[in-house]
């Protein structure tokens, strides 16, 4: 392939060394460069393993770095044109990733083989050896009786089952243990329902509904058809070799203390239970509960969260910010324009790319691939972000049949789209944010080839995103409308985007600011001076917890984008003017407030009414330290009622009625 090293060099920071054969007789260069202690990319992934190796004998294994040039950028019918993108390549595999943390589990070879017949006990025989085997039959017909009781066989329905590799734990119903007279077929005794078993590894062969959802993504479960006899063999070899310890990726940092998903027993934002595949995300109060064991590292939960409670952690979302920025600024500086990125994974856009490189057109010289541990991983903020650095279309390659509900991710293209077309970066014809579905290398080359490129940022931006997901997001939508080729004030959105401002019906509004208590975000907020409701809607995100809460219902959700609201401090919703304890002189309450309770009450009840009601009316005028002193002092039982010396009759409660209402007797 051809390589202009000039202009690759033009945009790399460091020394730029090129090689015919680095692998080999070229191999001193390569540890010459590992020598200066600094950090060396190697465009080079097929010999990978080599360079790895070679070099832990100088302890630089983590100084290394590589990238796929060869496929991705130099095998193409663009070959001439695609030093600008092999520029961005280099500079962007330099960015230094954050290692993953992980989990642990642990798995002792406890396995529950799950089946109906001969088969499932077959299946158990053969992972003997291996294995600390128990076969569970479920509905079982006539099933022969084995020669040896080599392990139990038991009959049972799994009902319901929770747990991952190392801690399954199962309800059966249906349980019973066979005769030990049984003779030409297994006989069980009398049935009991309610039975828990637990086990390391469950083997189901049974044919029926999946234990668990997204089954082939749970640890430990490992599902196959008996009458598949290839893939049958495949999960006897793949359950007889989870035994020991495993480490895991901790896909989701989780931070509940953001979450929006409760109050007071309302419920406000929903969204990652909605998306979760695996059933890792349960309800716990006031927040969600992820469990690290079960997650399988989709990362919806991320891209939907809004708080910022859910964050990504291959790599978080700032450090994967700063590869799209090195990667535009390098790919902008060595001269290439109308970049588009297609984000993709490894195991399936990465095989896709190759076959194209090998036996097709290859990638465009204009489309820059980012691979990303999961696609659905992905959140506005990226998008918001490439826009804003120079970028002019962003494609994200998925399956044809993904192994994950991409639903969320149609939903995070579909606002992307929205956003940055109505800021001026669209194109002529069809749209610059969306979703590549095949598994076929040709279409992939057509509909890159077919992509229209957008209007990139006139003069784009340079921010260095640092800090948590939600102010990442915000930095990059507010540098989005900076940098925007048209930009204008308010984007409005669909009922479920996570941005949004808020309608006030302010004249209903009593400031009890029970919605300030609910809001999670802090979004609304009070005053210690003065009885107001003020609003920063940047920090809002439209989890209704606060209209839910409003006992006046004077709040009502505005789905939008607001640039102008998200560029300036909070603003005051409604502010009143305090009443004074008389006292103590301290305030409480809003004046308004207080004069609508003494207007209703005065005259019109009987503990108001007369020389005794003029002391509890001032008794409403003071806070409430003072009001119960006073209470305290006067004696006064708010419970009890005028002193009568006979019953009450109707001509009584009448002449009251009359009294307080005015109506004639």
């Amino acid at each position: 392939m051809p390589l202009d090293a000039e202009t690759i060099g033009s945009s790399c920071a460091g020394t730029l060394s090129t090689a015919e054969q680095l692998c080999g007789r070229e191999m001193a260069r390569f540890e010459a460069a590992l020598a200066t202690g600094a950090p060396v990319t190697v465009s080079c992934t097929q010999q990978a393993p080599l360079f790895t190796e070679v070099a832990s004998g100088y302890e630089a294994a983590d100084r290394v770095a590589y990238v796929n040039i060869r496929e991705n950028a130099g095998w193409s019918r663009d070959a001439e044109a695609a030093a600008p993108k092999i520029a961005a390549l280099l500079a962007a595999a330099s960015e230094p990733q954050p290692s993953a943390q992980t989990v642990t589990m642990e798995s002792r070879g406890v396995v529950l083989v799950y089946g109906r017949d001969e088969a499932a006990i077959e299946a158990g025989r053969r992972l003997a050896d291996h294995l600390d085997v128990t076969v569970l039959l479920t509905r079982p017909g006539e099933v022969a009786v084995p020669r040896r009781n080599d392990f139990p066989v038991l009959k049972g329905t799994i009902a319901s089952g929770s747990g991952h590799l190392g801690a399954f734990s199962l309800r059966i119903d249906d349980y019973a243990l066979p005769a030990p007279s049984s003779r030409h077929a297994l006989v069980f005794g009398a049935p009991r329902a309610g039975a828990t078993s637990t086990c390391d590894l469950i083997l189901d062969l049974a044919g029926g509904t999946p234990l668990f959802p997204a089954h082939d993504l749970h640890s430990g479960y490992v599902r196959a058809d008996p009458r598949d006899p290839a893939g049958l063999e495949r999960a006897l070899f793949t359950i007889s070799h989870l035994v020991g310890e495993f480490e895991k990726s901790r896909f989701v940092d989780f931070h509940a203390e953001l979450c929006a998903h409760s109050r007071s027993r309302i419920t406000g934002c929903t969204r990652c239970l909605e998306v979760c595949p695996t059933g890792a995300i349960a309800s716990a109060g006031d927040h969600v509960a992820i469990d690290p064991y079960i997650c399988a590292g989709c990362g919806s939960c991320a891209s939907v969260c809004p708080t910022g409670a859910a964050a990504y952690t291959l790599p978080p979302a700032d450090a994967l910010m700063r590869r799209l920025r090195t990667l535009m600024r390098a790919y902008r500086e060595a001269g290439g324009g109308d970049g588009i990125v297609l984000f993709h994974d490894a195991d399936h856009g990465e095989p896709l790319i190759e076959a194209l490189a090998r036996h097709g057109d290859g990638l465009p010289a204009n489309v820059l691939p980012v691979q990303v541990n999961e696609p659905t991983q992905l959140g506005p903020e990226m998008v918001a972000a490439l826009f804003a650095y120079g970028a002019a279309g962003v494609r994200v390659l998925v399956r044809a049949k993904p192994r994950h509900d991409i639903e969320s991710l149609r939903r995070m293209v579909d606002l992307s789209e929205t956003v940055v077309s109505a800021l001026g970066y669209g194109a002529a014809r069809g749209p610059v944010v969306s979703i590549i579905e095949t598994d076929d290398p040709d279409h992939l080359g057509t509909a890159l080839i077919g992509a229209a490129p957008g209007t990139p940022a006139p003069v784009p931006a340079a921010f260095m995103p640092v800090g948590p997901k939600r102010g990442v997001l915000q930095f990059a939508f507010r540098e989005l409308h900076a940098a925007a080729p048209a930009p204008v004030a308010v984007v409005p959105l669909g009922v479920d985007a996570p941005f949004g401002g808020l309608d006030f019906r302010v004249e209903a509004c009593t400031l009890c600011l029970a919605c300030v208590g609910a809001c999670p975000t802090h979004a609304l907020t009070d005053s210690t001076d003065r009885p107001l409701l003020g609003f920063d809607e940047s920090l809002c995100v439209q989890c209704g917890l606060c209209a839910a809460t409003c006992p006046e219902d004077v709040i009502s959700l505005k789905p939008q984008i607001d640039f102008e609201a998200w560029n300036r401090p909070r603003r005051i919703v409604k502010e009143e003017e305090p009443f004074d304890c008389v006292a103590c002189g301290k305030a409480f309450g809003t004046r308004s407030t207080i004069e609508r309770v003494i207007a209703k009450l005065q005259d019109r009840h009987w503990m108001f009414a007369g020389p005794a009601g003029e002391a509890r009316i001032r008794a409403l005028m003071m806070c409430e330290n003072c009001r119960v002193e006073a209470a305290v002092n006067a004696s006064f039982d708010p419970h009890a009622g005028p002193e009568r010396n006979r019953p009450i009759t109707t001509e009584d409660y009448l002449r009251e009625r009359a009294e307080q209402t005015g109506e004639p007797v």
